[in-house]
């Protein structure tokens, strides 16, 4: 069983990142959630990994904290109908502590609009994880605060990135700045993640 790889990150994408532990590159299955942590290239990185074998493959899921492989595994293990790449999907989709919350507060709507979660998954996920939480946290957490339609309001750290990647590829401070806080005004229930948030906005810049 490998349960972390500590080596210099290659390459990665959203879903994925390459790791080359002394010589023998790994290629691991991530969240947004752990992409969004990764270190700049040829830099060093420790994962924490989760190993699924089968008889035609053996596939690395990997975190960057030992509190999103645990609650995976607890999705994949605990939740009946939830395979990794389903548990991956929820843990893209938004905070831990927004997904315990939503899920402590049996928030369906919220947990229906996850990518590949409709409301019958939803039921099932709050069914089988309710109560079973305590320790990710305050499963009642509050959500980082979200902006008013106005734009007033400290906008959280996952916004702040999602406004820094807007402006790295060319937009500029305030117009990424207004676009950002457009979309969650928007957004009902949990925050999106930054890659969602970023997503929404090149939306809104595209017409």
């Amino acid at each position: 069983m490998i349960a972390q790889l500590k080596g210099i990150l290659l390459d990665h994408t959203l879903d994925t990142a390459v790791v080359d532990v002394h010589g023998v590159g790994f290629e691991v299955l991530i969240p947004v959630s752990t992409a969004e942590k990764l270190p700049p290239l040829d830099r060093e990185v420790t994962l924490f990994t989760s190993m699924a074998v089968r008889e035609d493959a053996i596939t690395l899921y990997g975190f960057a904290t030992r509190q999103e492989k645990r609650l995976f595994e607890t999705i994949v293990n605990s939740v009946k109908g939830f395979g990794p790449r389903m548990a991956l999907g929820v843990l893209s989709a938004m905070p831990i502590s927004s997904l315990c919350q939503a899920i402590a507060s049996e928030d369906l709507k919220t947990l229906s609009k996850i990518g590949g979660v409709g409301k019958k998954s939803a039921a099932q996920l709050v069914l089988d994880l309710k109560g079973h939480l305590t320790e990710f946290g305050d499963a009642a957490g509050v959500v980082a605060p979200v902006a008013s339609a106005n734009g007033a309001g400290e906008l959280s750290s996952s916004a702040l990135d999602a406004v820094k990647a807007l402006e790295t590829l060319g937009y500029k401070h305030d117009d990424a700045d207004k676009a950002i806080r457009e979309v969650l005004a928007a957004t009902e229930g949990a925050e999106p993640s930054t890659s969602a948030l970023i997503t929404r906005a090149l939306s809104k810049f595209r017409g």
